[in-house]
């Protein structure tokens, strides 16, 4: 399968080695850089952007870890020194384009050494973000290669994803994936805009492709107190939310309660939400019969 390339990378910002909380059990998880949505609230900004090697990062180095390197002549790229890295996250701060300049290529080889070298303490793999499918050539790559491995076809392969792709995309992933966890942050279009920067139908299809091929591992709704929509003005289920739900049949739900935590801009004024509002939400979702349906463990 020319997919299954072990010479397919991808640019990553960070590998995990053991996560709970990035679906079930025991996951390595690859947040890979870069994303096509410009939440505001975004508790990792820093996985946004690409770096365009400006240096601006340089100057606020405490520990001279980031250098501008000539491959070429006349052509200057960031890099990274792990090695004298303290990760005090100076430079994070610093880029204008929400960028995390400690990047590193990875190929589909290099993660599956990763996954050799951890399997015995592994469930799987959850590939996230930024937003993973902006990578999507290597993530079919990845989860075809894990599946065609016999001494790692026992690990599970997840995507946590804002749900941008288009059906064709998902058709290319669907044969390799185990399930998807999406995030819902708005019911209406303009709820979702401001929140997201981008309006929500590509979303919402792909929440019903993904369902209705049993792949939709977890829907996560996003509460901002004072601009979420997912409850009406009695405080009851907004009616097409919930009829929209419905359409997709049992699907677990997690409620995320918008914090401060990694977050800049005009979302720091933002009111945090508390527990008794996400509990209200799981009782609304919970009497109509959706879910089952669980909460931060800590909010």
């Amino acid at each position: 399968m020319a997919d299954a390339l072990p010479t397919r990378s991808a640019l990553v910002s960070r590998v995990l080695p053991f996560s709970c909380v990035d679906g079930p059990g025991n996951r390595l998880v690859l947040f890979l850089q870069g994303c096509n949505f410009r939440c505001p609230g975004c508790h990792n900004p820093h996985t946004i952007g690409l770096c365009d090697d400006c240096g601006d990062c340089l100057a606020v180095c405490p520990s001279g870890a980031l250098t501008l390197a000539e491959d070429r002549p006349g052509e200057r790229r960031v890099r990274w020194q792990a090695a004298l890295c303290t990760n005090c996250d100076a430079c994070l701060d610093a880029c204008p384009r929400s960028a995390n300049p400690k990047t590193a290529t990875m190929t589909v080889a290099e993660v599956l050494a990763l996954l050799r070298r951890y399997g015995p303490l592994l469930t799987g793999i959850t590939v996230s973000g930024g937003e993973a499918t902006t990578q999507l050539p290597f993530v079919v790559a990845l989860f075809a290669a894990i599946k065609g491995a016999p001494d790692l076809a026992h690990l599970s392969c997840l995507l946590d994803s804002n749900g941008s792709l288009a059906a064709t995309g998902w058709l290319r992933l669907l044969p390799v994936l185990d399930g998807a966890m999406l995030d819902l942050k708005g019911w209406r279009d303009s709820v979702h805009h401001t929140l997201t920067g981008y309006g929500r139908e590509r979303v919402l299809a792909s929440l019903q492709l993904l369902a209705s091929h049993g792949k939709l591992t977890e829907l996560r709704l996003l509460h901002v107190p004072g601009r979420s929509d997912f409850l009406d003005a009695d405080g009851k289920l907004e009616t097409g939310l919930a009829s929209f739900l419905q359409s997709l049949g049992p699907v677990p739900i997690r409620l995320n309660g918008f914090r401060h935590h990694g977050v800049r801009g005009v979302a720091t004024s933002w009111q945090e939400a508390d527990r008794e509002a996400l509990t209200r939400l799981a009782a609304e979702l919970s009497a109509r019969g959706l879910g089952p349906v669980s909460l931060p463990a800590i909010c």
